[in-house]
């Protein structure tokens, strides 16, 4: 649905995206990470035929950026929607139906979907920033999109509208929508998209799913053991490790030593009331792929 091949783009004599490639498949969610001035808003800015491109090739849905076809096919959430404050919701909505060839009711119904059907009669003057950002998601979802960019989506959003959110977006995935969607909130997105894209400085560092990037990325995993009653200072002094709320034991280790370090831990069973194996999260892949290495420009 989105192929980005060889993209570059220059500002001032600088690249600030540099020969990205990176696709996205129907019903796929694709994070795009990276940090402020990474080059993340520029690409969906490249994407959406808002900024030319300097050199390489994007297509959507087969069809070149700008174009009437891509229009057609993509919608975009920024962070910071604006809208018409003297509007109620339901007017502002209505309006946008129309333009992209809906019906009234349709806005009606997107109302509902996002949690603002009791607020749909309000001015927008009156709406805070989370429902705002409520409103332009569906405003985002007029039209059956083919490809949806959402820049920062969450961003205002209190934690039960983020779960409401990935809610609607894992739908749109369902029913076949390719999402490409950038955020700082990490921990969020570890369950709820399929691959990770990271920028650093305009290259793309890296771009695969989460267990394939831990693979990659060869970080140490976590065991945290939670000792029995009387059974902590015994535990310590058997596994080592650093100890944690003074009841349990959390040992640090390399991704190969699994399997030997669960053999440590089942030689003193007795000790133990439960275990958790922590590998690195999304958090910690982020500061791994997005951190300069020796011979990086």
């Amino acid at each position: 649905m989105l192929q980005i091949q060889g993209v570059t783009k220059r500002r001032d004599g600088r690249a600030t995206v540099s020969a990205v490639d990176l696709t996205v498949e129907p019903g796929e969610r694709v994070a795009l990470l990276g940090h402020n001035g990474a080059g993340k808003t520029t690409l969906m800015r490249l994407v959406l035929g808002l900024t030319p491109i300097d050199a390489g090739q994007i297509a959507i849905a087969g069809h070149a950026p700008g174009s009437a076809e891509a229009r057609r096919a993509s919608a975009y959430l920024p962070e910071n929607v604006a809208f018409h404050r003297a509007l109620s919701g339901k007017e502002q909505l209505r309006h946008f139906a129309r333009l992209k060839g809906e019906p009234a009711a349709r806005a009606d119904d997107l109302l509902e979907r996002v949690g603002l059907a009791d607020a749909a009669d309000r001015r927008i003057a009156t709406y805070s920033k989370g429902m705002c950002q409520r409103l332009g998601l569906a405003q985002a979802l007029l039209g059956h999109p083919r490809l949806s960019l959402l820049d920062e989506p969450t961003s205002g959003l209190d934690p039960v509208a983020r779960w409401e959110f990935y809610e609607v977006i894992d739908a749109l995935a369902a029913d076949g929508t390719a999402v490409l969607l950038s955020s700082h909130a990490l921990t969020e997105l570890e369950a709820r998209t399929d691959r990770i894209a990271i920028l650093r400085d305009g290259r793309l560092v890296a771009d695969d799913s989460l267990n394939a990037l831990r693979r990659a990325a060869a970080l140490p995993m976590r065991l945290r053991i939670a000792a029995t009653a009387d059974g902590a200072d015994r535990l310590a002094s058997d596994l080592g490790g650093r100890r944690v709320n003074g009841q349990a034991v959390e040992l640090v280790f390399d991704q190969n030593e699994k399997m030997a370090q669960l053999a440590r831990v089942n030689e003193v069973r007795h000790l133990v009331e439960d275990i958790d194996i922590v590998p690195p999260g999304l958090d910690d892949l982020y500061r791994h792929f997005s951190a300069k290495k020796d011979g990086d420009r």
